[in-house]
C-alpha cells in the first residue's frame, strides 16, 4: 500500500467526481443535439474525445482499489469498467467512435445513449457518497485523539 486510506478515498473523490462532471455535460450536450441545438457532427466529436478518458479514470480508480484490497469495492466497480470498455471495443467498423453522427438519430439512439449517460450518472453518484462515507470512516479509524489517565482531551 503507497497510499494511505484517507488519501485513497480523497484520490477516489476526486475522480468519481470529475466523472459526474462529465457525464452532466454528456448529458447537456445530448440534449441540445435532441434540441436541435447542436448538428449531429459537432455533438459527437465532442462526446467522442471523452469517452477513453472516462475510461481511464475509471479503471485506474479500480486498480487503486485492487492494490489497496478494498475487494468490496473492486468486485462492485468492475460490471462498469467491463461495460465502459465494451462500450469502446464495440464499436463498429466505419463509425467514428461510440457516438456516430451517421447513426445517432437512427433507431432512437439519442434515446439509448441519454438512457446510459443517466444510468452512468445514477451509478457514480451513488458511489460518490460511498466513497465519501469510507474517507469518513478512515479518518476516524483509531483513536484521533491523544488521551491520558484522566481521560482529559490534550488537543
Amino acid at each position: 500500500m503507497f497510499l494511505s486510506e484517507p488519501f485513497l478515498f480523497i484520490l477516489a473523490l476526486i475522480d468519481t467526481g470529475a466523472i459526474l462532471f462529465l457525464l452532466i455535460y454528456f448529458v447537456i450536450t445530448l440534449s441540445d443535439l435532441e434540441c436541435d441545438y447542436l448538428n449531429a457532427q459537432q455533438c459527437c466529436s465532442k462526446l467522442n474525445q471523452w469517452m477513453l478518458p472516462k475510461l481511464i479514470a475509471h479503471t485506474l480508480l479500480s486498480c487503486l482499489l485492487l492494490v489497496h484490497g478494498h475487494w468490496l469495492l473492486v468486485l462492485i466497480n468492475f460490471p462498469m469498467a467491463l461495460w465502459c470498455g465494451y462500450e469502446i471495443i464495440s464499436v463498429p467498423s466505419g463509425n467514428l467512435g461510440v457516438f456516430d453522427p451517421t447513426e445517432i438519430h437512427n433507431r432512437g439512439q439519442l434515446k439509448n445513449h441519454m438512457r446510459d449517460c443517466m444510468i452512468h450518472l445514477g451509478y457514480y453518484l451513488l458511489f460518490f457518497f460511498l466513497y465519501l462515507y469510507c474517507l469518513i470512516i478512515s479518518f476516524l479509524k483509531g483513536d484521533p485523539l491523544n488521551r491520558d489517565e484522566e481521560d482529559e482531551v490534550i488537543f
